[in-house]
């Protein structure tokens, strides 16, 4: 029996990083299908079917917000306990949350949990520790704070429910998931029945670009200018990656709010004064790059708003973050690869800064990866679906891989097919196409021989 463990535990530890991440959010999803399958968890005692409930676990757990069930009417307490779990676990990520509690609890780590939670976080096995603390510390003092703020509408509004919701809803924005239990004001209506609400709309929409931005954004953030203030010091700058992160989205959300403004001015908007017209811009501007949340009918938008929507998802959150998408800084480093190539430089540079051509080659494979797995799953959609049009295909299938969880309306009707493929695009959108690619290729010891390959001569363009 001793002989068994060992070989269990050795076997364990040849596993790679990337690889047991991946099995990890798979455990997670199936575990949660199953419980969400039982009868005990539905407001009306009938067991779900499990590919709803695959479909509801895997949206939970990969921060994306797709439903097709409205989350009150469908799930009991239990259901949404099991949810917001989901959530919590997700958006934190499997590793990051038992490598803390581990810390916590025995306030010694080993190198192989330090190797899974630096793969996770992409960060670095050096101060990895220091992450794990700040990750916990700030994303439950923002959570318990976006909820104190919230139950400042909430509990007036539904007395002691008021609290829950407000819990749910705080959860749901930090970790980009777009799940609300909003449902008994309005069915599948989300944050609409507060467009004109500043608090509710603010509170949700800071708590997502918090979550978006990155922990290692978030890391630096604390230890260039909060930290060294609290010791008296001058503030040292942000480094680089945190810099390209913070101006990248603020560039995408004024942007988007601005567009979003001038499409939707005479359709969604219509009939709203200036600032309740800003507050709703603004808020889908946040809310399409990551979240799925939303204030206005995203199935009455004009199809050229859902094309822009579309870009933001893609494009999503941070790396490191509770979002997905292709992450800011992949998008950056794309965009200045063709500016280079264009210009007849050799090497890809951002301000002055030359990027590795492994960071290029690695971005090009997430963005050729992610097109091929948004447009497979929109073909089945449109194949499986034919009352679903183009646009809308397109628009679900983006929303799946970017985890962002907004939706024309169409998830709902979507065939078994379609929910499997769908299901898929969410799980590859969360954990990563080159992560996935990674944990399903690569074996230990399979490096470079040291071989030198000869050089193809290939013409492109």
């Amino acid at each position: 029996m001793g002989e068994e463990q060992f070989c269990g535990k050795k076997r364990l530890k040849n596993v790679l990083p990337v690889r047991l991440i991946v099995v990890s959010f798979a455990v997670v999803i199936l575990v949660g299908a199953v419980l969400l399958t039982l009868p005990v968890t539905s407001r009306s005692g009938i067991p779900t079917a499990f590919i709803d409930a695959l479909f509801t676990a895997t949206s939970a757990t990969c921060v994306t917000g797709l439903v097709v069930f409205d989350t009150w009417t469908h799930w009991n307490l239990l259901g949404q306990i099991i949810i917001i779990l989901l959530i919590q676990i997700g958006g934190l990520g499997v590793v990051t949350f038992t490598t803390g509690f581990s810390m916590l609890v025995r306030r010694k780590i080993g190198l192989r949990d330090l190797q899974l939670a630096s793969e996770n976080t992409s960060g670095d096995t050096i101060n990895i520790k220091h992450l794990i603390k700040i990750i916990l510390f700030f994303t439950f003092f923002c959570e318990l704070t976006g909820a104190a703020l919230l139950a400042l509408r909430f509990v007036p509004q539904f007395g002691a429910r008021g609290v829950w919701v407000a819990i749910f809803t705080a959860i749901s924005a930090y970790c980009n998931a777009g799940f609300d239990i909003l449902g008994f004001l309005m069915k599948d209506g989300n944050l609409i029945p507060y467009v004109s609400d500043p608090l509710v709309c603010l509170t949700v929409g800071g708590l997502i670009v918090i979550g978006g931005l990155g922990f290692v954004v978030i890391s630096d953030i604390y230890s260039s200018q909060i930290q060294t203030r609290f010791h008296r010091h001058k503030a040292i700058h942000l480094n680089f990656h945190s810099t390209l992160v913070l101006m990248m989205t603020a560039i995408l959300i004024v942007s988007g709010t601005v567009l979003f403004l001038i499409c939707e001015n005479d359709n969604t908007l219509l009939g709203m004064d200036f600032g309740t017209k800003l507050n709703a811009s603004l808020f889908q501007s946040i809310s399409a790059r990551t979240a799925g949340f939303c204030t206005v009918d995203i199935a009455k938008e004009h199809d050229f708003t859902k094309i822009i929507t579309v870009i933001l998802m893609f494009i999503g959150a941070s790396p490191a973050g509770t979002g997905g998408g292709i992450k800011t800084t992949t998008f950056i480093v794309l965009l200045a690869t063709v500016a280079s190539v264009m210009r007849g430089n050799e090497e890809t540079t951002i301000f002055k800064r030359r990027v590795d051509k492994f960071t290029v080659y690695r971005a090009l494979a997430i963005f050729s990866t992610a097109a091929m797995v948004i447009l497979i799953t929109t073909g089945i959609i449109l194949t499986a679906n034919p009352h679903v049009n183009g646009i809308d295909a397109l628009f679900e299938s983006t929303s799946g891989f970017g985890t962002v969880g907004l939706s024309a309306g169409v998830t709902p009707t979507l065939s078994w097919i379609s929910k499997l493929a769908v299901t898929f695009t969410m799980f590859i959108g969360r954990v990563g196409p080159v992560s996935l690619g990674l944990a399903l290729t690569l074996h230990r010891g399979h490096h470079c021989s040291g071989f030198v390959l000869p050089e193809g001569k290939i013409i492109v363009g």
